[in-house]
């Protein structure tokens, strides 16, 4: 009994200090996803936010382990929403019609968080510092569109004809180019997304 009372506080001290991480992560994420990676340094966040330099550098070793920490809790946090599409989901056409409209939502609404994303992996290909997180993110996101497609499939009684690794390949590359159009003000690249993404469905589950 002594040597479990003694590891509770442990336990506490470890998650007050996960807890203080995720807040000083949401605090930062509005700074990091306005200037990107390369344009932000520990002071700027600090700067625009409640949050000391000092503490910053106490929760997160670098401006690496800050940012890669924001968009793993993000891309999460993404994850579980699309969980629960699926979760719900008891047609083909309820699924199609949640998925397309929880990517046009998010298209919308956290474009400067996608923007990250891939300034993040971007600079994976020039930081090995950054591989690990983004392959490990890049993976979630595949078995998620996995679960996605699978599932329509089944409730369709279609089969899936490519692998997940192929089929968020083209899910991604249609988001991204999407998210470039919205970016730069093209009021099309939002409204084409649907079609475009009933398009990469209906290739891949038939």
């Amino acid at each position: 009994m002594s040597q479990i009372a003694e590891r509770k506080p442990v336990r506490r001290q470890i998650d007050k200090f996960a807890v203080r991480r995720a807040q000083l992560a949401n605090s930062a994420l509005r700074t990091l996803s306005k200037l990107g990676y390369a344009g932000t340094s520990l002071r700027d966040i600090a700067e625009n936010s409640e949050f000391s330099h000092g503490v910053l550098h106490y929760y997160f070793r670098d401006k690496v382990d800050l940012i890669t920490y924001c968009v793993r809790q993000y891309k999460a946090a993404s994850v579980a929403r699309y969980d629960q599409v699926v979760a719900v989901s008891t047609t083909p056409d309820e699924l199609r019609d949640q998925w397309i409209g929880a990517m046009v939502a998010t298209l919308r609404q956290d474009a400067p968080m996608h923007r990250l994303w891939y300034d993040l992996r971007n600079q994976s290909m020039f930081s090995e510092a950054f591989r690990e997180d983004v392959r490990a993110i890049d993976s979630s996101l595949e078995r998620m569109i996995g679960r996605i497609f699978g599932h329509y499939a089944q409730l369709a009684g279609l089969r899936l004809t490519t692998s997940a690794y192929l089929a968020y390949a083209l899910v991604d590359g249609v988001f991204q180019n999407a998210l470039l159009g919205h970016l730069s003000g093209d009021e099309r690249a939002t409204a084409d997304l649907p079609e475009h993404l009933s398009f990469v469905l209906d290739r891949v589950v038939r």
